[in-house]
């Protein structure tokens, strides 16, 4: 996500991101992190503001003992998968 957020093209992933969002195609970010209300929570706010960037929806992994860590709910992935075609996020984002 970071990468993506600052435009940092430098690895086969990245590029095939990118490669899709220059032909006008959503890309569904499934976050799993360990800082994502922390450090990554700011890169997680830019791509949100982007034109066809999707997230699924997440939640907290473990509040007590990794509070920054969050995780996608796997109930949420094919219903975004069909929301972003629709060029809609799905919400609430954050569980």
């Amino acid at each position: 996500m970071a990468k993506l957020a600052l435009d940092i093209i430098d690895t086969p992933a990245v590029m095939a991101c990118k490669s899709h969002l220059r032909n006008d195609r959503p890309l569904v970010i499934a976050p799993s992190t360990n800082n994502g209300l922390s450090g990554n929570a700011e890169n997680i706010g830019k791509l949100l503001n982007r034109r066809n960037y999707y997230f699924v929806p997440f939640k907290q992994d473990n509040p007590i003992t990794k509070p920054r860590s969050i995780v996608f709910d796997e109930e949420y992935l094919i219903k975004t998968i069909k929301f972003a075609l629709d060029g809609e996020q799905i919400s609430p984002i954050l569980l």
